[in-house]
């Protein structure tokens, strides 16, 4: 396990988990929104987005976290493990909520110097929007992309808990 992709619906605690992975394994954490958002959340290009992917991710290991498909291919065919934080509904949303709201609050930035803000947070552009139109597909879509040919090579690792996480995080 030293190429790691670690995914799961928005609000999952993708970016927590993989920045403990990295402190475990001693191995370098690629977060994609900082790939893939520029500053005023502009999304780049997706040949360039494929682009530092690519670069991110040629060394021997590391822990990656999102879920682009704009990028999965990449990322996957170089992976070795997926970690699947496949958690129940009400939890998921109920982090989202209290995520949004801290950086809402605080001002904390999120990737490149971008900010969420509340005019964000209730327009048609809303993370929590965003969570709630991808969770089921998340839930349905990965099961099936696992089991493509092209994905035998990967060892998965689904957990649905965060019980079950920490457990497995420790077991490292």
């Amino acid at each position: 396990m030293q190429r790691i992709s670690v995914v799961g619906t928005t609000g999952s605690g993708k970016t927590t988990l993989a920045r403990q992975i990295q402190q475990r394994l001693n191995i370098p954490h690629v977060e994609l929104d900082y790939l893939h958002w520029e500053p005023n959340w502009t999304e780049v290009a997706d040949n360039i987005f494929q682009q530092r992917v690519s670069q991110a991710l040629s060394g021997d290991s590391w822990v990656v976290d999102g879920n682009y498909s704009k990028v999965r291919e990449i990322i996957w065919r170089k992976a070795d493990t997926i970690v699947w934080l496949d958690y129940a509904f009400v939890l998921t949303m109920s982090r989202l909520l209290k995520r949004t709201f801290w950086r809402v609050v605080t001002q904390q930035p999120v990737c490149n110097g971008n900010r969420e803000t509340w005019k964000t947070t209730f327009s048609r552009d809303s993370i929590l929007l965003w969570g709630l139109n991808t969770y089921h597909k998340r839930r349905k879509e990965y099961p099936i992309l696992f089991s493509q040919p092209e994905y035998a090579h990967l060892q998965v690792v689904h957990l649905r808990s965060p019980q079950a996480t920490q457990d497995w995080l420790f077991s490292l």
